[in-house]
């Protein structure tokens, strides 16, 4: 099987995974270059301070010298709108964990706000599931830490958890990227 189809020549959908600075989103970059000619590049991040325009200007200075002909769209919220939109020959999406903080600020004072996200993160499994082009998501691990002390925190940490499960469930591949090694898990999967 070529890099970039599954059997029945279905698009490729690709989860990477892995804990902050462990290499993922480089990884996926490459990974997402052996999957088409160019792409669209969607950024979650918003910059909300010195620090982060700086780390953002550094992203985008990297794919840059990469040599492969990114587009770059930075979409806070709609990202599952967006990628039901895209014709681009693949896309990446960094990162899935800075999405669903975004939504989570946004409606955390709101009394079902775990049940909005829960419904914003089916609504993009599913649409991933039916994505036209290879797809790459890039996310956090974030559960393997301490419990967190605040609600809020502890929150995040669950509904993280639940979007990487339900995710993983739709890609073909999932890679753990640790130390800058990616390794696949869904060919290491134990079953039951």
């Amino acid at each position: 099987m070529k890099a970039d189809q599954r059997e029945g020549n279905a698009p490729m959908k690709v989860l990477v995974t892995g804990g902050a600075r462990s290499g993922k989103s480089g990884f996926a970059e490459k990974y997402a270059a052996v999957l088409g000619h160019e792409g669209l590049y969607v950024a979650t991040a918003q910059a909300y301070d010195d620090e982060m325009r700086r780390r953002i200007d550094l992203h985008r200075q990297s794919r840059s010298e990469r040599g492969f002909r990114w587009t770059t769209a930075e979409e806070p919220f709609a990202l599952a709108e967006m990628l039901e939109r895209s014709t681009a020959p693949v896309v990446l999406v960094d990162c899935l964990t800075l999405w669903l903080s975004n939504w989570l600020l946004r409606l955390e004072q709101e009394p079902d706000a775990e049940a909005q996200l829960e419904a914003k993160i089916d609504s993009l499994a599913a649409i991933f599931a039916a994505a036209k082009q290879p797809t790459v998501l890039v996310t956090n691990e974030v559960g393997a830490g301490l419990v967190p002390e605040y609600k809020l925190g502890r929150i995040f940490r669950d509904l993280s958890g639940r979007m990487n499960q339900r995710l993983a469930r739709e890609a073909d591949q999932v890679f753990l990227v640790a130390s800058g090694i990616p390794l696949e898990l869904k060919s290491l999967a134990f079953k039951l």
